[in-house]
C-alpha cells in the first residue's frame, strides 16, 4: 500500500473555470442581480486576574446550550434532526424539511418551488434571519402556503451548500451564509441571494417581498424560470468538470506562478494596519504559507533583500492579527474576521479552520525569526482550543456562537455580547488596575468602536468595547514608569477535515515550541506547558476520529459527529485535511500507525474522489443524486482546498495533482496549489532520518533539532529498530530506509542522517550538529 503510494506518477491536471469568490459572509441583499510588545495580559496580581477569570468563566456558563423545555407552541420535522444548526430551528412556525427525499416529493406533489436556506449553528446573520423573518409568523405562513421550505447545515453538508454556493457567487458575484436560494422541484436553481431583512427598506426588496415576486413569478413565468435553472447547472458543470489539456507541468510554471502569486499579494498589501486586501479582513493563513515558502526560495538562492521584504509583510500582518480586536485578549483564540481594516471590530464566532491554521503560521514565523512572540500566539489558540473546544474523549469542537447572553436569565442573544466590554466592566473587575488595562487596550466611556468607519456602521456596540492593543509595551512602560518585564508577562459538533487542521498544529507546535529558551513568560491565558502535551491532544483527536468516524471494513470516513455520527458520509476535504494532520502527527513524533492510516486513507480518498480521465480530485463522492454537481474545488480561502492539500500530500508522499490553468490564470486564488506545484518541480526533496529509542529523552530532543529551522521541502522520517512491527512496516514498504535504520542503530544514541539528491550526510548524534546539517544553504543548481 505504501509501496504504491511512493511510486505516484505526477500527471494529474485539471482545468477550473475562472468563477469568482468571495469568502465574505457579510449581510448582502440581492436578488437575480504593530507590531513588536506581545498580545499579552497585564501582569495584576493573582488575585485580579483569577477575578477577570471567574467572571470570564460565568460568561461562558451563561451561553445558551441546548433547549430542555417541552412548551413550545411550534415543533418542526427539524426536531428529528442531530445537526446543531437544524435543532435551533426545529421550533419555528416555518413547516421546514430536511434536505430529502420526503421535501422533494412534497414539492413535486404540490407543484410548488423549494425555499433552500442553508447556515450553520455560529452563524450570526443566520441568527438575525431566524429572529426576524423565520419565527414570524406572517412570513411563516407565506413560506408554508407557497413553498416547500427546507433547511440545511453547510457544515453537515457541504456538498449541499457547494452547488447552490457556487450558483449564487457565479451570477451575482457574491455570496455567504445565510444563504437563501429558491429550486424547482426537480432541484434546479431558480434565483437566490444571502441575507434578507423582513421588510423593504433603503431601497431593497425585504424578503416578504421576495416570497410574493417569486410566487408570481413561478405562476406566471415557470417556463422561462426553469430554463434558466436548467441553463445555469448545464454552464455550471461543464465549467467545473473540464478535464487537463496536457499530463506534465509546462516548463517554468511552478516557478512563474509561486512569483505571480506572491507579487499579487504583494500589490494587495496594507502597510499600514497588515494583512492583504481591505475590509472586511479576514486572517487567510494560505497567504501567510505562500509568502513565508516563496521567502525561503528567494533566501536559499542568495536574494536576501526579497526575501526580507516578504517576510517583513507576513510578521507586520501577523503582529496586527495578534494586537487586534480579532484577537480574543482574554480568552486566546481568533474570530473568523474583522469588518473594518483594522483588524479591530470582529463578527464574533470563533472557527476551528482559523485555530489550526492560524497556530501553524504562528509558529512557522517562530520558527524563522525565534521570537517568543508568535510562539506566545501560537500557544495562545492552543490553549484556547485546549481549555474550551475538546471533548471528553479528544474530539475538537467546530465552532463557538458570534451570539451570546448579555447577562443572566437573558431571553435574547446579541453579537459577541460575551466579548464586549464597557468601561464600568473593566472598573469593576479589575478596581485600582482598571486604568492600566483601559490605557492599554482602547477603552473608553462611549465605547471604542470608532476606529473606521466600517467598524459599528449600526452603532450596534454604543458603549461597548472591543480589546484592541494600540500602543507599544515599552511605551506603555515609559509612561507608568515601569520596566517593561512587568508590562509583558453551543453547540458541540465535530468535524472531520477541521479536526485535521487542529491535529496537524498541535503535532507541529510540540517540537516547535521546545525552542522557546527557558525562562520564557507565559501570560494568562497561556498555560505555559510542555510541549509534549500538545501532541497527546493530536494524538487523543486522532483516536477519536478512528474509534468514530472511521469504518475499518470499508476504510471510509464520515463527515461529523454529535452525539453520533452523521448520516453524511466523508468528503474530499475529511480526508486531505485528516491525511495532512496525520502526517504531522507522524513526522512531529507520533508513532509510525498514523503514516499507516494515512496510506490506507489516502488510498480510500483515490478511490473515491479521483477524477481518472480528467485529474484532480471532485469534493464529493458523487453517490447522491440530490447533488446536481461535483465540483472540483481549487481555491483557497479561508479553509484551504482539498486539492491543494492533497497536492502537497501526495508530495509527501511522493507525489502530486496539477492545476495547470488555474495556476496560469489565476495564482493568487491557489496559494498553496503554487507551493505544491514548485515543490514538484525542486530536484531533490530532502528527507531527514532519525534512528534510535522513541521513547527516550534523546530521541525528543532529536526530533525537536530536525524541526528547529523552517523548510516547507522536508520529510522528517523517525524509526525505532527495537520496534519489530515497525522495521517490518518499513521492510515491506521501503527496504533502504529499513537498511539505513539497522546499518545506523546505536543503543545508547539518536542518530541521525539528512539526505538529498541520492546522498545521506554522515551520522550525527548531538542536535547542534543536526541543526548545523539543515541551516547548510542548498547548492547552486
Amino acid at each position: 500500500m505504501l509501496k504504491a503510494l511512493l511510486h505516484y506518477s505526477a500527471t494529474r491536471t485539471v482545468k477550473f473555470s475562472s468563477l469568482i469568490r468571495r469568502d465574505c459572509p457579510c449581510p448582502s441583499s440581492f436578488l437575480a442581480s504593530f507590531c513588536r510588545p506581545l498580545p499579552f495580559l497585564i501582569v495584576f496580581p493573582r488575585s485580579v486576574v483569577a477575578c477577570f477569570h471567574r467572571h470570564t468563566v460565568v460568561a461562558m456558563a451563561e451561553r445558551p446550550t441546548e433547549t430542555t423545555s417541552t412548551s413550545h407552541k411550534y415543533t418542526n420535522r427539524l426536531a428529528a434532526e442531530h445537526s446543531p444548526y437544524l435543532l435551533q430551528h426545529a421550533h419555528n412556525p416555518v413547516d421546514w424539511y430536511p434536505w430529502g427525499e420526503e421535501a422533494f416529493a412534497e414539492a413535486r406533489k404540490r407543484d410548488v418551488p423549494i425555499f433552500l436556506s442553508i447556515g450553520y449553528s455560529t452563524c450570526h446573520w443566520c441568527h438575525v434571519m431566524e429572529v426576524e423573518s423565520f419565527e414570524d409568523e406572517g412570513v411563516a405562513k407565506l413560506l408554508n402556503d407557497w413553498f416547500v421550505s427546507i433547511k440545511v447545515d453547510r457544515e453537515e453538508r457541504p456538498d449541499v451548500d457547494k452547488v447552490y454556493m457556487t450558483f449564487v457567487q457565479a451570477l451575482y458575484g457574491g455570496g455567504g451564509w445565510p444563504l437563501s436560494v429558491f429550486l424547482s422541484p426537480d432541484l434546479k436553481p431558480l434565483m437566490g441571494g444571502t441575507y434578507f431583512p423582513p421588510d423593504d427598506n433603503y431601497g431593497r426588496p425585504g424578503f416578504k417581498t421576495i416570497l410574493r415576486k417569486v410566487k408570481d413569478a413561478w405562476d406566471n413565468k415557470r417556463d422561462m424560470l426553469t430554463k434558466s435553472g436548467a441553463f445555469a447547472i448545464e454552464q455550471l458543470s461543464e465549467a467545473l468538470s473540464a478535464s487537463a489539456s496536457t499530463n506534465k507541468l509546462p516548463d517554468g510554471l511552478p516557478q512563474n506562478a509561486l512569483q505571480l502569486c506572491a507579487e499579487q499579494f504583494s500589490q494587495s498589501y496594507d502597510s499600514r494596519y497588515g494583512g492583504f486586501g481591505s475590509a472586511p479582513k479576514f486572517p487567510r493563513p494560505v497567504e501567510i504559507q505562500l509568502m513565508l515558502y516563496h521567502s525561503k526560495k528567494l533566501e536559499d538562492t542568495g536574494k536576501q533583500g526579497e526575501a526580507k521584504e516578504g517576510q517583513k509583510m507576513v510578521f507586520f500582518s501577523l503582529q496586527c492579527m495578534a494586537k487586534g480586536g480579532i484577537h480574543d485578549h482574554i480568552g486566546g483564540g481568533f474570530h473568523r474576521y474583522s469588518v473594518d481594516e483594522r483588524w479591530h471590530v470582529p463578527h464574533f464566532e470563533k472557527m476551528l479552520y482559523d485555530q489550526g491554521q492560524l497556530a501553524n503560521v504562528y509558529s512557522d514565523a517562530f520558527s524563522i525569526t525565534n521570537d517568543v512572540f508568535y510562539s506566545l500566539v501560537s500557544r495562545d489558540v492552543l490553549d484556547y482550543l485546549r481549555r474550551e473546544m475538546i471533548g471528553p474523549e479528544g474530539e475538537i469542537f467546530s465552532a463557538e456562537d458570534a451570539d451570546s447572553a448579555e447577562h443572566e436569565g437573558a431571553k435574547e442573544k446579541k453579537e459577541g455580547a460575551f466579548y464586549v466590554w464597557t468601561s464600568k466592566e473593566i472598573d469593576d473587575i479589575l478596581g485600582g488596575h482598571a486604568t492600566l488595562f483601559k490605557d492599554h487596550y482602547y477603552i473608553k466611556l462611549l465605547g471604542n468602536c470608532d476606529l473606521s468607519r466600517m467598524s459599528d456602521p449600526h452603532n450596534e456596540f454604543k458603549g461597548k468595547n472591543v480589546l484592541i492593543e494600540l500602543n507599544d509595551t515599552s511605551a506603555l512602560a515609559s509612561k507608568l514608569g515601569l520596566p517593561s518585564q512587568n508590562i509583558l508577562i453551543f453547540w458541540v459538533n465535530v468535524i472531520v477535515s477541521w479536526n485535521g487542521l487542529a491535529i496537524s498544529s498541535f503535532a507541529r507546535a510540540s517540537k516547535i515550541l521546545k525552542r522557546e529558551t527557558d525562562g520564557t513568560k507565559y501570560h494568562f491565558p497561556i498555560v505555559g506547558c510542555d510541549p509534549k502535551e500538545y501532541l497527546e491532544v493530536a494524538e487523543k483527536a486522532a483516536t477519536f476520529i478512528r474509534r468514530h468516524l472511521y469504518n475499518e471494513q470499508t476504510c471510509r470516513l464520515q463527515h461529523s459527529f454529535r452525539n453520533v455520527p452523521s448520516k453524511a458520509p466523508g468528503f474530499l476535504d475529511d480526508y486531505a485535511f485528516l491525511i495532512s494532520g496525520l502526517l504531522d502527527l507522524y513526522e512531529f513524533g507520533g508513532g509510525i500507525y498514523w503514516l499507516v492510516w494515512a496510506t490506507e486513507l489516502q488510498n480510500t480518498q483515490d478511490e473515491i474522489f479521483l477524477d481518472r480521465e480528467g485529474g484532480g480530485y471532485f469534493n464529493t463522492p458523487g453517490e447522491d443524486p440530490s447533488v446536481l454537481l461535483r465540483v472540483k474545488e481549487d481555491h483557497d480561502g479561508a479553509e484551504p482546498s482539498g486539492n491543494s492539500v492533497s497536492a502537497i500530500n501526495l508530495i509527501r508522499l511522493a507525489s502530486m495533482a496539477v492545476f495547470e490553468t488555474r495556476l496560469k490564470d489565476m495564482a493568487m486564488a491557489v496559494p498553496l496549489m503554487c507551493c505544491a506545484a514548485d515543490l514538484i518541480s525542486v530536484p531533490s526533496r530532502k528527507q531527514v532520518v532519525l534512528v534510535g529509542h522513541r521513547e527516550s529523552l534523546e530521541f525528543d530532543n532529536m526530533l525537536a533539532a530536525a524541526h528547529t529551522l523552517y523548510d516547507p521541502n522536508k520529510t522528517v522520517i523517525h524509526i525505532d529498530p527495537t520496534k519489530n512491527e515497525e522495521m517490518e512496516i518499513w521492510e515491506d514498504n521501503n527496504s533502504n530506509i529499513a537498511l539505513m535504520a539497522k546499518n545506523n542503530f546505536v543503543p545508547d544514541k539518536v542518530v541521525a542522517l539528512v539526505c538529498q539528491n541520492f546522498t545521506c550526510s554522515p551520522p550525527v548524534t548531538d542536535p547542534k550538529d543536526l541543526e548545523a546539517l539543515l541551516s547548510k544553504k542548498p547548492a547552486a543548481v
